[in-house]
């Protein structure tokens, strides 16, 4: 079996010199996959500070490499859906007999049903201090529907809850999210801290020249309707009408579990129609960076900051993006890349046609991006924002002791 990335994390622990072996962190999040691609190089870094680190999520089957990378491991039955109320209780009561098992001294929750119900159960546990980490607010709060409206309401009562604690930091990727549940007045200003993304090791991110030949554009996402999908699509139709060559590339697979996902009909539908170019789901990203001269994401998804955004930005990419939270705070706009209105596919395509005509442009933007991944993604300098948020808690905890 391939053996967890390393990460050289001393820099960033030189100065968290403090004694942390009796002090036990444990990170609670959905997806065994989204601790290894999302947070992975903050624990090996809170280890190698002295922490006793523990991890919690649901089963999969990269588990063992959570474990081979020496965390100990707690599987909670997170469901995807979370329409069933007493499914839902469960995984929240499993969590309270994990905390009062466990008696961990912070918890980072990470992910919205980690930070709801571990939030809860945090209270519940009386856990000295919390990190709630708010990677996007989803579509709840931007839905219309009364039906989003009523689910709105309640998950505001249950962020209230949630972040009533002792001990609080909330990290924010965008300004926007934060804006948004501080209007709800679920927490303080001074509960919340601001993270943008949850880094790139530039190393694994090379920039690298632009392939010559047709101009490639790149959109790797779940294939979901809110990603933006169907207007890449509506867009690389316009092009070819337009007769600008440029080979468009769909990166990632569809998700049954999703309502707003992509079918297997349409997918199969826009094979043999061969406007865009369908990847499937792929590891290689840097690859695929590297492959492409343009990297877009016309989502309109209540993202966080957009990990392929920073990636893009790592390989000296110019980007295409939607002027939407998360979306726009991962570009420096007109620098590093184009913002267009949502759900607008004439405006993504003429943004993609300008791109594909000016390759000074794109040069331009590329290494604008670049430097803006390693004055702010790199994930070493990620990695030390995290530690200090966890030092200042524990610290604090000490002093009331």
């Amino acid at each position: 079996m391939k053996q967890p990335k390393s990460y050289n994390l001393n820099f960033c622990i030189g100065e968290f010199s403090l004694t942390r072996e009796s002090e036990r962190i444990l990170f609670v999040v959905n997806t065994p996959s989204f601790f290894l691609s999302h947070r992975l190089p903050i624990a090996v870094a809170a280890k190698a500070a002295g922490y006793d680190v523990h991890v919690a999520s649901a089963a999969g089957k990269v588990v063992k490499k959570i474990q081979d990378a020496g965390f100990k491991h707690h599987t909670i039955a997170f469901a995807r859906s979370g329409q069933n109320p007493l499914v839902e209780f469960k995984t929240l009561m499993q969590l309270v007999k994990l905390f009062h098992r466990e008696k961990p001294d912070l918890v980072h929750l990470v992910t919205i049903k980690p930070v709801l119900y571990g939030g809860l159960a945090a209270r519940i546990t009386r856990i000295k201090c919390v990190v709630s980490a708010v990677s996007g607010l989803g579509t709840v709060f931007v839905a219309d529907l009364v039906t989003a409206k009523l689910r709105r309401w309640l998950v505001t009562r249950l962020y209230t809850l949630a972040f009533n604690q002792k001990r609080l930091a909330v990290i924010f990727q965008n300004p926007d999210d934060r804006d948004t549940l501080l209007a709800t007045g679920t927490l303080q200003m001074t509960e919340t801290r601001m993270i943008r993304g949850s880094g790139v090791a530039l190393s694994d991110y090379p920039y690298l020249p632009e392939p010559e030949g047709k101009t490639v554009v790149v959109m790797a996402a779940r294939l979901l309707r809110d990603k933006g999908v169907f207007e890449f699509v509506g867009a690389a139709n316009i092009l070819r009408e337009r007769g600008v060559e440029v080979d468009m590339r769909l990166i990632g697979s569809s998700d049954p579990g999703n309502p707003t996902s992509v079918t297997d009909t349409e997918l199969e539908r826009w094979e043999e129609e061969g406007v865009v170019t369908l990847m499937g789901y792929r590891t290689d990203i840097a690859h695929q960076y590297a492959s492409a001269n343009v990297v877009c994401l016309p989502s309109y998804y209540g993202e966080g900051l957009p990990k392929c955004l920073v990636e893009a930005a790592a390989c000296g990419r110019a980007v295409v993006a939607t002027n939407h939270p998360g979306c726009r705070d991962a570009i420096r706009p007109d620098e590093s890349g184009l913002l267009v209105p949502i759900k607008n596919k004439v405006a993504l395509a003429d943004a993609i046609q300008q791109l594909v005509e000016s390759p000074e442009l794109r040069q331009r933007m590329g290494e604008a991006g670049r430097v803006l991944a390693e004055e702010v993604f790199a994930i070493e300098k990620v990695v030390d924002q995290h530690l200090r948020i966890y030092e200042e808690l524990l610290d604090d905890a000490h002093k009331q002791v």
